[in-house]
């Protein structure tokens, strides 16, 4: 099957993938821009994950403040280049972050951020509610773990179903865009601010 610009401008518009690599992956694939899409994200993926350990020193601060309530997100998010930082896609990223981060009001940026004591906490709770259900011994660290998981979900930033697309945690956006622009990315730290909270 001929390969035409066409269908190389369509996969690279779907993929932000280089033009090389949209050719390439279409000849590979007979000309089926879909399987062509989805073998392109998943190279990208490995090359993300190769990526991880590369330092992340430059990036931007995004300030956001909600229009319609008394909501003000702050956060760092950093990439290994000026020149990446100052694309649109970087700095699309970090405002939907910070909009996600105003809605979702995450207690922690990831798993690893949670104080022992909290994660002790909370399995005493749900497997105090377990037995108070009846629930047998042998199964009630499961129900634990699944509602620990459960947890990590509502209150990790990382583990939320992303605002704008809940079939990715926000994790797997962060991940997609740093296989669209292939350098590291790393939410370093975010602050989300309400009028009238308790300052601790």
């Amino acid at each position: 099957m001929e390969i035409t610009v066409e269908m190389v401008k369509e996969l690279r518009d779907k993929t932000g993938a280089g033009v090389l690599d949209c050719r390439k992956m279409l000849v590979e694939t007979g000309g089926d821009i879909e399987e062509a899409a989805e073998r392109l994200r998943e190279k990208g993926l490995v090359e993300a994950a190769e990526r991880a350990d590369r330092e992340a020193s430059e990036g931007v601060l995004e300030a956001y403040v909600h229009p319609s309530s008394p909501v003000a997100v702050l956060l760092e998010l950093n990439c290994e280049s000026d020149f990446v930082a100052r694309t649109a896609d970087f700095q699309d990223l970090a405002h939907d972050l910070a909009l996600h981060i105003a809605f979702a009001a995450p207690d922690y940026l990831s798993r690893d951020d949670v104080p022992e004591a909290v994660i002790e906490e909370e399995k005493e709770q749900y497997r105090a509610a377990a037995v108070e259900e009846g629930k047998p011994e042998r199964i009630i660290g499961r129900i634990v773990e699944g509602k620990l998981d459960k947890f990590y979900n509502r209150a990790c930033l990382l583990e939320q179903p992303f605002v704008k697309n809940d079939e990715k945690s926000v994790e797997e956006v962060i991940k997609d865009v740093i296989a669209k622009l292939g350098e590291n990315i790393v939410l370093r730290r975010f602050v989300r601010y309400e009028l009238g909270e308790a300052v601790e």
